[in-house]
């Protein structure tokens, strides 16, 4: 591990200043994915089939009260807001169940969308820098054989050219990880989301579906 973090140390360093955005990038993407990861797949995740089950032998039993009782009390997520928002609008009528629903959708969805896309701006600024630190060492690589013994211009050229290809490797080693995470984080992302409209559409038709036998909370 000792010799492997040598190595690293000593590419670090033939990457000159053009490695210094690079690490930059690399740490705004590490805060990303660990963000949208803990909201994606611990905060906002609720598992979706048990919800809706036991929020439907409530319905079907017509018990307004008690299915919003039993919503309020899952843990707090986007799905449980919206359908939540849903159920306390059932007295005022089915237009305004699909209202409250619209409206929670759009005050929740940001919520697990934000900041999923600077992952690929990330990785493509990364990749970019890295070529830009390669040829900004190539240049500097090739005005300094210029000023040596025709006999060292072969080992300067050589070793000034693999100095200056750090930067594209580090660069596409904080770029490639960034890419896949996004692809990763932005479908779970839209599967939530979907999961979001399936169920809220769900409940506003078992709302119309079981309305004649709905025990409305007092003072309805």
């Amino acid at each position: 591990m000792g010799e492997f973090l040598e190595q690293v140390a000593l590419h670090w360093h033939g990457g000159g200043k053009g490695m210094w955005p690079i690490a930059l990038c690399g740490i705004f993407a590490i805060a990303i994915m660990v963000d949208r990861i803990l909201v994606l797949f611990f905060q906002a995740a609720i598992d979706k089939d048990q919800f809706v089950r036991g929020l439907k032998a409530h319905i079907f039993n017509g018990d307004l009260d008690k299915a919003i009782s039993y919503t309020a009390g899952q843990k707090p997520t986007p799905l449980t807001a919206v359908v939540k928002a849903g159920l306390i609008n059932v007295p005022k009528g089915e237009d305004e169940v699909q209202a409250a629903m619209d409206e929670a959708s759009l005050r929740e969805l940001p919520r697990i969308e934000k900041r999923t896309g600077y992952l690929a701006m990330i990785g493509n600024v990364a990749t970019l820098v890295g070529l830009l630190g390669t040829i900004g060492g190539l240049i500097q690589c090739f005005a300094a054989v210029a000023g040596v013994d025709a006999s060292e211009k072969a080992r300067v050229l050589s070793d000034g050219i693999a100095e200056a290809m750090n930067c594209t490797a580090f660069g596409l080693i904080v770029a490639i990880p960034a890419l896949v995470a996004f692809s990763l984080l932005q479908g779970r992302t839209q599967h939530m989301v979907d999961d979001i409209n399936e169920t809220s559409v769900g409940v506003l038709n078992l709302i119309v579906a079981n309305r004649e036998k709905m025990k409305m909370p007092a003072g309805e």
